[in-house]
């Protein structure tokens, strides 16, 4: 047996590996840095090279646009999903439930006229259906857009309101977050409504989907 102290340390444990794999790590992690995004934080300005927020390659925000003023919605387009369909002004019922667009006309889209028009500051609903019995409707797709991804609304005065998707969310209709949904809004905000999750001949879907837009342009 060979006595303790002579014993050979293993190749993992010598101090020239333990080095090396250092070395190997930092370059690991600078890479990873470097690949995740800026590291400028607030205040920055997208300064590089000592040069000022002019400099090239940096873009600032463009401001938001002002809210329009009163006008009604005549059609309702999103390119990402090919629709492009005519308006109908829509009630609350007696129950204080909000109305859809007749079922023989799956095509359409409904605007609550008891809230903001396309463009006016505050929160503006839109519904449809998802299918009717004769197959799909004007919001078969709604579920698949994506943010980012623009609706546009015309008007009546001729003008037309863009809102960027900010997100879609699922929502079970026996806890329906109304106050999340419905809830007033400082900026010109967007809610677009439609059927969701599972089908039942008794009692029809268990869910809505519902998109999340703001204003974004105006033309």
């Amino acid at each position: 047996m060979v006595p303790r102290r002579y014993r050979r340390r293993p190749w993992y444990r010598t101090r020239a590996y333990r080095l090396a794999r250092t070395a190997v790590l930092a370059v690991v992690l600078v890479t990873v840095v470097s690949h995740c995004g800026p590291t400028g934080g607030p205040g920055t300005s997208g300064r590089a090279g000592g040069q000022g927020s002019g400099s090239a390659g940096f873009t600032p925000p463009a401001p938001p646009p002002r809210p329009l003023p009163r006008s009604r919605p005549t059609s309702f387009r999103v390119p990402y999903l090919g629709v492009d369909a005519p308006v109908i002004p829509l009630r609350l019922d007696k129950n204080r439930q909000l109305e859809t667009p007749p079922v023989d006309r799956p095509r359409l889209v409904g605007w609550y006229q008891g809230g903001p028009t396309p463009g006016e500051a505050g929160t503006a609903v839109a519904v449809g259906h998802r299918d009717t019995t004769t197959g799909s409707a004007v919001f078969a797709g709604l579920a698949q857009i994506r943010p980012g991804k623009h609706i546009e609304v015309a008007r009546a005065d001729g003008r037309t309101a863009v809102y960027s998707v900010d997100r879609v969310k699922v929502f079970d209709k026996a806890g329906f977050p109304d106050k999340e949904v419905y809830g007033p809004a400082g900026r010109p905000e967007l809610r677009v409504i439609t059927c969701g999750g599972l089908f039942s001949r008794r009692t029809g879907y268990t869910s809505n989907v519902v998109v999340f837009a703001h204003l974004t342009a105006t033309r």
